[in-house]
C-alpha cells in the first residue's frame, strides 16, 4: 500500500503542515495527530491546500521515529492504491446513531472486503456508546474497528476531532480503508492475566453514567480490592500500572482502569461495569516478551509492510515510561515497518471499548 509519513516540529502551522507533507504529492486521505493549540489551523490548512484529499485529525501524544511528542505535527498520508472515506459520528454524549446513515453510505462508497478493509477513529469518550453504534454498520461488513480516545487535552477544555477542515466536540472522527494492494490485519494485545489463584468477583452495585464500581460482592470495591493485595486504600488508585480490574467474558479479559476513590470506598473506572459482570484483579506479565511475541506474530503474518498504526494506552505510556522502557518498545516498533501511533486514554476495538491495552492496524 502505498504511504507515506511525514513529521515536523514546526510551531507555525502552515510551515509545519508543508514540512510533514513535503514527499506526500497529493494523496486520497491524510491522518494527523497535532498539538492541541494548533489542530483548528492544521485541519483548516489541509482543507485549503488539499481540497482534493480527506482528512482526518486529532490532537495529542503521537509515536514516530522512535519518539513520543505532544508538540509535534504527525501526518499519514494515503496513496493511489487506497478506497477511503471518512465521516463524523456526533452527539455521542446523547444520540451518536443520527449519524449511521452515513457511516453506512462510507463503508458501501469503499466497496469494503473482508480482511481487506477498516476503520480507524479517535473519539472524545462515550467510547461504549460508540463502539455499539458504529458496528452495527461495520459488524455487516466483518471491517474491524481500531481507535482510541483522545487524551492530553488541556484541562477545563474540549477534546476535537477534525474531519475535512471541521472540529467537532462530544464526537468521533473515522476513516475507513480499503487496501487495493494487500490486506489489513489487526491486532489486541494485553501484558496483564487472570492468575489462576485470583478470586473471582460479581459486580453488585453499579452506576453506569460515570463508570463507577460502587460494590463487588456487596462489599465497597475499593475495599475489596486493597484487602485482596494487603494495600492501603490509598494505594488503590497509583497501583493500577501493576494490577487494573479486568471484565472476565468466558476466555476473553477486557480491563478497566480505576482512577479515583468515589463516595463510599466505590471505585471509579475509564471503562463501564455492568451489574453482575465477573470481575478479577489483574497482574501485570513479562510485557518484554510479550511485545516481542506480538512483533513476531505481525512480521509472520505479514512479509510486506507498509505500514503499522498503534493506539497504546496512557497507562502502558507511563508504565513504560516509568520502567525506562518507552524508547526500547518506540524503537522495536519502528523495526516492524513503518508505524506511526498515538497515545489514548482509552482504546477500540472491533466490538469493544477497553483500557490499559495496545490495538494495531497493519497494512501489508
Amino acid at each position: 500500500m502505498q504511504v507515506t509519513i511525514g513529521k515536523s516540529s514546526q510551531s507555525d502551522a502552515m510551515q509545519a503542515v508543508k514540512e510533514a507533507m513535503k514527499n506526500s504529492g497529493t494523496p486520497k486521505l491524510v491522518f494527523f495527530i497535532c498539538a492541541y493549540q494548533n489542530i483548528k489551523e492544521v485541519a483548516e490548512i489541509f482543507a485549503k491546500e488539499y481540497p482534493n484529499t480527506l482528512s482526518i485529525g486529532t490532537s495529542g501524544t503521537s509515536y514516530f521515529g522512535g519518539q513520543a511528542s505532544d508538540k509535534d505535527l504527525v501526518v499519514t498520508a494515503f496513496g493511489a492504491d487506497a478506497e477511503v472515506a471518512v465521516g463524523v459520528m456526533r452527539h455521542l454524549s446523547s444520540c451518536p446513531v443520527a449519524d449511521i446513515e452515513a457511516l453506512k453510505q462510507a463503508i458501501q462508497a469503499v466497496h469494503p472486503e473482508e480482511g481487506k478493509t477498516v476503520c480507524i477513529e479517535c473519539c472524545a469518550g462515550y467510547e461504549e456508546r460508540l463502539v455499539t453504534t458504529m458496528n452495527v454498520a461495520l459488524g455487516q461488513y466483518k471491517i474491524p474497528l481500531v481507535g482510541g480516545t483522545v487524551f492530553g487535552t488541556p484541562e477545563g477544555k474540549p477534546s476535537y476531532v477534525a474531519v475535512n477542515g471541521k472540529l467537532y466536540e462530544d464526537a468521533c472522527c473515522y476513516a475507513v480503508i480499503k487496501n487495493k494492494s494487500g490486506h489489513i490485519r489487526t491486532y489486541s494485545e494485553l501484558i496483564y492475566e487472570v492468575d489462576p489463584s485470583a478470586p473471582r468477583h460479581i459486580a453488585t452495585r453499579v452506576n453506569l453514567e460515570n463508570k463507577e464500581l460502587i460494590s463487588l460482592d456487596g462489599r465497597p470495591a475499593a475495599d475489596v480490592y486493597a484487602s485482596e493485595l494487603g494495600i492501603s486504600k490509598g494505594e488503590v488508585v497509583d497501583n493500577v500500572l501493576q494490577s487494573p480490574l479486568g471484565r472476565v467474558v468466558g476466555d476473553e479479559v477486557f480491563i478497566s482502569s480505576q482512577y479515583a476513590i468515589g463516595n463510599g470506598d466505590s471505585l471509579i473506572n475509564y471503562k463501564r461495569i455492568n451489574e453482575n459482570d465477573t470481575i478479577c484483579v489483574l497482574k501485570l506479565k513479562d510485557y518484554k516478551s510479550i511485545n516481542a511475541d506480538t512483533r513476531d506474530e505481525i512480521s509472520r503474518d505479514t512479509s510486506h509492510i507498509s505500514y503499522v498504526f498503534s493506539v497504546n494506552c496512557i497507562y502502558r505510556h507511563l508504565l513504560f515510561t516509568n520502567e525506562g522502557y518507552l524508547n526500547t518498545f518506540l524503537s522495536d516498533m519502528d523495526h516492524i515497518g513503518p508505524f506511526v501511533g498515538m497515545v489514548g486514554g482509552g482504546e477500540q476495538y472491533k466490538n469493544q471499548h477497553v483500557n490499559q491495552t495496545m490495538v494495531c492496524a497493519v497494512f501489508e
